[in-house]
């Protein structure tokens, strides 16, 4: 059995893998603020960044602010956001949560985990994007790209994304946290794909244990 110290250097060589195959990856939702990322990474749950970035043009002419947002009517925000599905919920919350920061935080999103996890809406996923990349601070991503391809990386057994934050938090060094990220995703779309991975395309494939590699 691999022994922690063997799966850091494990990981250690498949982050080299990784920066030399997604050099410059990034975040994929369009944004311009803390505002705007928070709401666009609300929307992007059951939902591509492409279609996000399709509807967030309109839906922040309408809505400019966090302040005219939170004054929003829920049914016309609805119009804005329908394409993007699950548009009760999503709605609903977005609206908690912008009323949240003008009531709490004076209408700026606030900079800290435990700050961004009291907002109506907000989980440890969406928290950890805005500590990224509006205010810098290294956090693990995991949505299902993240935890799906760190499992078939034998990097961890764990399913609740949180449990695999933190099992990832303890392997990887945090400067790698933010890259790994978007790193994974990208290899998510494109090779490590959930029903079709192309293992025989995948130049992590001699550091992968996973189920796929045989």
């Amino acid at each position: 059995m691999e022994t922690l110290a063997q799966k850091k250097i494990r990981a250690t060589r498949i982050i080299a893998e990784l920066e030399q195959m997604y050099p410059e990856v990034r975040c994929e939702l369009d944004h311009e603020d803390a505002y705007q990322l928070l709401v666009a990474t609300i929307l992007s749950a059951q939902c591509t960044d492409k279609r996000v970035n399709m509807v967030t043009p309109a839906l922040f002419e309408r809505y400019p602010t966090v302040n005219d947002m939170a004054q929003a009517d829920q049914n016309e925000l609805i119009s804005y956001i329908r394409s993007t599905g699950f548009f009760n919920n999503k709605s609903a919350n977005i609206l908690a949560c912008c009323q949240d920061i003008v009531l709490r935080f004076g209408g700026k999103v606030p900079g800290t985990l435990e700050e961004l996890t009291s907002l109506a809406g907000v989980g440890r996923k969406t928290a950890n994007v805005i500590l990224n990349h509006i205010f810098h601070v290294p956090a693990i991503v995991v949505d299902t790209h993240v935890g799906r391809i760190s499992r078939h990386l034998g990097l961890t057994r764990e399913k609740d994304p949180t449990k695999v934050e933190f099992a990832l938090m303890t392997l990887l060094p945090k400067e790698a946290w933010i890259p790994w990220n978007h790193q994974l995703i990208k290899h998510g779309r494109t090779v490590c794909i959930a029903r079709r991975p192309r293992c025989d395309q995948c130049q992590l494939r001699a550091l992968c244990p996973g189920p796929f590699n045989n």
